[in-house]
């Protein structure tokens, strides 16, 4: 959603995994949770069993969730916008948009600047420079603003530069036929899909949607989660128990990595990294810290500065004083580009900075780049330039293995000829040490070991605490370029060879280092006890805290995340005690709006938050327990508008709306505007490996997925897991088989512009031939957990040799999800 992405990320539950049982309608759609979250796939069947749910699941397979749904619409891989938009369409054209939510709760009231344009004929936004291939100029998507610099608003929405007029006009081109030519369903089947998913856009109706790498791993991914965000905003669907837009995260801790900084450009909490031209703490806040756009805007950005400098202290201690700016010149900073950017240290930016021979070493932990990363060839070339690598794993992988020959040969080289020094660390996996999961619904779950690691296994932060301890005794007996950074690290734990992560996890809560006062000067945290809530960070730095987004999930009361209390008030799966959810403990994010202006719920029967009079019952409410409704303080408290953004001003670098652009390889142009078939503002890399196909050449759309029995690359070592499927095979459609004399465990070649695999055919009727553009179109898939090494029956049936190096622009996460290719039988 647009607002979540614009707040926390590319991706989290809005609501939660014990929520979905409160839903009327389920949209499954960029994801298929009953085959890849089958635990969590419960909810959804609870849903339909309690409530008559109705699950409707749109793919390009029919898988196991269309197996057990309600309503199931096949689409071509990578058309989703389309489908979405003409959702958006039919809500708008046929009145089926919650209207009170809507002008309460989003920015449709607000005017949209008047220099704001889009050309339908070329498919680009104003400010796109043709020569340069970007958009330079993104100062006409904004709102017009009044003389204090807020935005101008209609509460009518009938003027028509107002958003929600610009929107009605924006997507009026995705009607039944068009969403029917671009996406390959009927006519027909969209308009019944959409009179179900729409059916909610009454207070007493819920839906959510679910969705998961089918929706994140393609060129255009944010402005896709965006346009779904959209639909359920008009449909008052988010911030209410059984709505929500809700990430499915495939490891148990993904979401747990993206809160804590794994993503290059943030820090902890989603905070920006500091860019080079940021040269004093003073100019980073000045950058990043949002001005508030309405007077009722809670704009919770403005406390940017006590999460940053508490988190300066937690990373450098005594050594962050006022006098140094609290050591933020210790802090790394995203260097500048000759194009006046920044440098782009993203996953395949990474590789592409490696093969040009920028780095001369990489530290690998729990990650499979040759297996997991797009065009496994590149990757393979590009570690061979390095100096050094680590890997820290449980098995052998290709990664740490890639100097073999079998693995060399694919980039037509030999073991001598790699100069690379690698080192295999052996690492404890995930039960075999204790600490933290934050899964997909937000909720930050201690677990606890089960068995020691075998042999010389260590767990991570033993091998990250002991190579940290000799690193910085190598700069202490030797200096260095730059050794204040890694010499006044805060390195404070009792066991510093192997920090305890009880202690790691109450530094990321954090406390106070001294005496914290109110406005009135009243103590509110004593020295040494730890936070409790976000507004006591402080700035000033008597405070330290690793994230403040967890703040309170370790307070004066203990380590929260270890709670288990299966206690549920609310009747509705919320279980309050059951350890923490960020922020706040909040199991709902936007909850305000699940209530009217009066602060009644919306449908009393699923009560998300209410106002009894005195203050605000139920779950977590967005700001404090007794502001009244009457406050008219914006839901979404992270935005500076205070409401949900529409349309998303100046943000996203390929457009304040979503529009339809095909994957970057595609069967055909785009008929909505040809000259920019796909999204413009993608960067294609430059390299010999990066090449593209055509539909002339490869002529087959392809798309990759997961199994059940197996998780990523990983349980191919579990005999297992082996067991229950052997083998890599290629799922294609009757039809095309036929046409290609190909047979059922056939052995087949599938081939792109980058390389090929061969696998088993299995010929199916689970996808369909499609009409595209008046010409039939063709798709297959198959799944991505072999390899090279591993107990399967095949060797070299690696999914990402023949996957594109593209990337989405905003999120850079790579279109694994609709790419060309050409079929034969072996």
């Amino acid at each position: 959603m647009a607002s979540l992405a614009a707040t926390f990320g590319r991706g989290a539950m809005t609501n939660g995994w014990t929520d979905i049982r409160n839903a009327d309608v389920i949209v499954a759609m960029g994801g298929n949770p009953a085959e890849n979250h089958p635990v969590g796939f419960r909810f959804v069947m609870e849903a339909k069993r309690n409530r008559n749910a109705k699950l409707v699941c749109v793919d390009p397979r029919f898988n196991r969730t269309a197996a057990v749904a309600d309503r199931f619409v096949q689409i071509r891989a990578g058309t989703d916008i389309a489908f979405l938009s003409g959702l958006i369409h039919h809500a708008l054209s046929h009145n089926r948009y919650h209207d009170e939510y809507v002008r309460l709760f989003t920015n449709a009231p607000f005017l949209v600047s008047e220099q704001y344009a889009f050309d339908e004929k070329s498919g680009v936004f104003a400010g796109w420079d043709a020569e340069r291939h970007a958009y330079t100029d993104k100062s006409s998507w904004n709102y017009e603003l009044d003389d204090r610099g807020f935005a101008k608003v209609d509460p009518t929405l009938e003027h028509p530069r107002s958003v929600f007029q610009v929107m009605k006009r924006f997507y009026a081109r995705y009607t039944p036929e068009m969403v029917s030519t671009i996406c390959g369903c009927s006519p027909d089947d969209f308009v019944k899909t959409a009179e179900i998913i729409t059916s909610t856009y009454t207070p007493d109706r819920a839906g959510t949607m679910m969705y998961a790498l089918g929706w994140t791993h393609h060129s255009h991914s944010v402005q896709l989660i965006h346009a779904a965000g959209m639909l359920q905003l008009l449909l008052g669907n988010i911030g209410r128990p059984g709505g929500g837009l809700n990430a499915l995260r495939g490891h148990a801790n993904i979401q747990g990595g993206t809160d804590c900084g794994m993503a290059y450009h943030n820090l902890p909490g989603y905070i920006p990294v500091p860019k080079a031209d940021h040269d004093t703490l003073g100019a980073f806040l000045k950058a990043v810290t949002p001005k508030a756009l309405r007077p009722n805007s809670t704009n919770f950005w403005s406390h940017t500065d006590g999460f940053m400098v508490s988190q300066l202290k937690a990373y450098y201690g005594a050594a962050a004083t006022p006098k140094n700016d609290f050591a933020y010149d210790f802090h790394p900073k995203l260097a500048q580009t000759t194009e006046g950017g920044y440098e782009n240290w993203s996953w395949a930016y990474i590789f592409d900075h490696m093969y040009r021979g920028d780095m001369e070493g990489f530290f690998s932990f729990g990650m499979n780049p040759v297996s997991n990363g797009p065009h496994s060839r590149k990757a393979i070339a590009a570690l061979s330039k390095l100096k050094w690598l680590v890997v820290a794993e449980n098995f052998e992988q290709e990664t740490s293995a890639f100097w073999r020959p079998d693995i060399l040969a694919l980039v037509d080289s030999k073991p001598e000829d790699v100069q690379t020094e690698v080192f295999l660390l052996p690492a404890a996996n995930f039960a075999e040490k204790d600490g933290t999961f934050v899964n997909s619904a937000r909720w930050i779950q201690w677990k606890w070991k089960a068995v020691d690691p075998p042999g010389d296994a260590k767990p991570d932060h033993e091998i990250i605490g002991r190579v940290f301890l000799k690193v910085r005794d190598l700069y202490e007996r030797e200096g260095g370029t730059f050794p204040d950074p890694i010499r006044h690290l805060n390195w404070w734990y009792t066991n510093a060879a192997r920090p305890s992560l009880d202690e790691v996890c109450k530094e990321i809560n954090g406390w106070a280092l001294t005496d914290v006062r109110d406005a009135a000067g009243n103590i509110a945290v004593r020295a040494g006890e730890q936070l409790s809530r976000f507004l006591d960070t402080r700035a000033d730095g008597t405070t330290l805290s690793g994230n403040w987004l967890y703040i309170g999930m370790y307070t004066s009361a203990g380590n929260l995340t270890q709670r288990r209390s299966y206690a549920d008030p609310s009747g509705l799966g919320r279980y309050p005690e059951w350890t923490v959810s960020w922020p706040a403990n909040r199991r709902i994010l936007y909850n305000r709006c699940s209530a009217d202006a009066q602060g009644r719920p919306w449908d009393p029967t699923r009560v998300g938050i209410a106002w009894n009079g005195q203050r605000w019952v139920g779950d977590m409410p967005d700001y404090t327990v007794d502001s009244p409704p009457d406050a008219n303080l914006g839901p979404f408290i992270m935005l500076p508008e205070g409401v949900a953004r529409l349309f998303v001003p100046g943000q996203f670098v390929d457009g304040p709306w979503s529009e339809h652009y095909e994957p970057v390889e595609s069967p055909v142009a785009n008929p909505l505007h040809p000259e920019h078939s796909s999204n413009p503002a993608v960067r294609p890399f430059g390299t010999q490996f990066d090449i593209l196909g055509t539909a002339d050449q490869f002529p087959i759309v392809c798309t990759t997925y997961r199994l059940t029995e197996h998780f990523h690359y990983w349980t191919k070592n579990n005999p297992y897991s082996v067991q229950l499927q052997p083998e890599f095979f290629v799922e294609i459609p009757e039809e095309l088989a036929r046409d290609k004399g190909i047979a059922n465990r056939d052995l087949v070649r599938v081939t792109s512009a980058r390389g090929s695999i061969e696998g088993r055919a299995m010929v199916t009727r689970r996808i369909k031939p499609m009409q595209i553009a008046g010409r039939t179109t063709y798709q297959i898939g198959f799944p991505i957990h072999w390899g090279f090494l591993g107990r399967g029956q095949q060797r070299g049936s690696l999914a990402n040799l023949v996957t594109p190096t593209v990337v989405d622009p905003n999120s850079f996460a790579p279109e694994y999800k609709g790419f060309l290719v050409k079929l034969e039988k072996v």
